[in-house]
């Protein structure tokens, strides 16, 4: 039997335009809504990213963050 989607929580997230501009439209091609998708994206984060890519595209995004704020 497939397990319930439940959704337990909720919380306030801030997101810059382009990173929710993509999850709409990751969101639309997989045929979910916005909490969906990013409920798939962490319950398999391990197995969408690049463990190389990851640590290299967390650093280039924390370096240009301060800039991003203003």
């Amino acid at each position: 039997m497939p397990k319930r989607f439940r959704l337990t929580r909720r919380f306030p997230v801030a997101m810059t335009e382009d990173g929710y501009r993509k999850l709409r439209s990751f969101a639309a091609q997989a045929g979910l809504d916005e909490g969906e998708a990013l409920s798939f994206l962490f319950e398999n984060f391990d197995s969408v990213t690049d463990a190389d890519g990851l640590a290299h595209r967390l650093r280039a995004f924390n370096s240009d963050l301060d800039a991003r704020k203003r």
